[in-house]
């Protein structure tokens, strides 16, 4: 059984893809590196099939039809025989940090192992500018194993993305979280999907995971994130809809959740809202009205007991301080 499994979602990813696995190669075999050729036209299958030839007991290939990056993870944790697992982007790298990070899930198994260890991620910006590391030193403690108890108030900037996370593969089984094909932003529903039974956690203090910003096309870049807003919405929908926030009794993890929950119910508002047409009001009031469905309570505490409010003002108005306030966010973060 290997330590940990990587799967590396690919689609038509020729022209980076090797910088990725590459760099995912330095954990030798205690790692696993699942490459998922998800229907691509180009040359990203050729260059997979011959990693898997060189490193035969490292890589293993997964060709299949076009699912989109969530059916990538779904078939990554299918397939996955590491105690551990991980998912990393086709454009994004891991530092030399990634021996020491096995090193330390190594020694989380032999005090029993944990659920989730959390690491930092570092934007790496096209341009240079803004490069920054997310960390979580303030939140949770280090150099040892905790629970949700032991942690303190994430800022606002401080979200456990994809990036940060490796979650025990037996804990993201248990889970039952299958991810939607074909839609964008999935993977805030699998950490938000798999953080309810993540009890048992470790932090280490590292900018391990190197998140790539400023490829054409990308996900994150602000016109594809108005495009496909429909997506955002429906990946928030997914995360409230997973389970009521109060069937959690930590209130530390519960407050965590709340704090994810807010800032995805933030930016999915902020980009229907920035479409500024009729249908992106009706579909984001669709989403308010789903979650109250749901729970009432918790949908309107996000709705009208936070700034959401704010955000949410209807006319001209409500959609001109949007724009302002997404604009200084983004001057202040730089997030995409």
């Amino acid at each position: 059984m290997k330590l940990l499994t990587v799967t590396v979602p690919c689609y038509n990813s020729q022209d980076y893809m090797e910088k990725c696995i590459d760099s995912l190669l330095t954990g030798g075999e205690r790692v696993e590196i699942l490459i998922i050729n998800d229907g691509s036209t180009d040359r990203t299958g050729e260059i997979a099939d011959s990693y898997a030839a060189r490193y035969p007991d490292v890589v293993r290939v997964i060709h299949q039809e076009n699912g989109g990056h969530g059916e990538g993870i779904n078939q990554g944790l299918r397939h996955a025989t590491g105690v551990y697992f991980k998912s990393v982007d086709s454009d994004d790298w891991v530092s030399g940090d990634f021996p020491r990070f096995l090193d330390t899930l190594e020694s989380c198994e032999q005090q029993g192992g944990v659920d989730l260890l959390v690491t930092n991620y570092y934007y790496d910006h096209a341009d240079g500018k803004g490069n920054r590391s997310i960390r979580f030193s303030n939140a949770l403690p280090k150099g040892r194993i905790f629970t949700w108890e032991d942690t303190r108030p994430f800022r606002m900037d401080q979200i456990l993305m994809i990036h940060a996370c490796t979650f025990r593969t037996e804990t993201m089984r248990k889970s039952g979280i299958v991810l939607p094909k074909h839609t964008f932003y999935e993977d805030n529903y699998m950490v938000y999907g798999n953080l309810r039974f993540a009890e048992k956690l470790y932090y280490m203090d590292a900018d391990l995971y190197h998140y790539y910003i400023g490829r054409a096309g990308q996900s994150v870049q602000e016109d594809v994130m108005k495009r496909r807003y429909l997506h955002q919405l429906r990946a928030t929908e997914l995360c409230f809809t997973a389970y009521h926030l109060d069937e959690i009794p930590q209130t530390r993890k519960r407050n965590y959740l709340v704090h994810e929950l807010f800032i995805m119910f933030g930016i999915s508002a902020i980009f229907a809202r920035l479409n500024r047409t009729e249908q992106s009001e009706t579909d984001l009031g669709d989403l308010w009205a789903t979650c109250r469905a749901y729970d009432a309570k918790w949908a309107d505490h996000f709705r009208f007991r936070t700034i959401l409010r704010l955000i949410c003002i209807p006319g001209k108005g409500g959609a001109a301080l949007v724009s302002a306030v997404y604009r200084l966010a983004r001057l202040v973060v730089r997030f995409n």
